[in-house]
């Protein structure tokens, strides 16, 4: 089971930090991604973290200003929003894919979701 929580609503410029809590499973044996669902549109990869944490990969609109981050002895994964725009307005989602080793872009490549954490960025 995932519970993903941390969202609100921001001024453009803003932080947010995002939190994933998983129980039930191994949770270092999982990659960790979050991805995002604006109104009308399909669910995209944000940010990917491999099982160990070693290894991370951002979508290029938020690189630089996300950060994905994991405490596998919490259980806990997060993601840091900074410098906020309107654009980042969505729906955001953490899913864990039992391939450890591997960051995965696309919605099936994941085994188990969160219900989504509501992040609104007003101008």
């Amino acid at each position: 089971q995932l519970q993903a929580s941390g969202g609100g609503l921001v001024q453009a410029g803003d932080s947010l930090r995002l939190s994933c809590a998983a129980s039930g499973l191994t949770f270092s044996n999982y990659a960790v991604g979050w991805f995002r669902q604006a109104p009308g549109e399909e669910r995209s990869f944000v940010a990917g973290i491999t099982g160990s944490g070693g290894s991370t990969y951002y979508t290029t609109s938020v690189r630089g200003r996300f950060t994905i981050s994991r405490d596998n002895a919490e259980n806990m994964a997060y993601l840091q929003m900074n410098s906020l725009k309107p654009e980042d307005t969505a729906v955001y989602f953490c899913g864990v894919d039992r391939a450890t080793r591997r960051i995965g872009m696309r919605v099936w490549d994941y085994d188990y979701w969160g219900q989504g954490t509501q992040v609104t960025v007003s101008s």
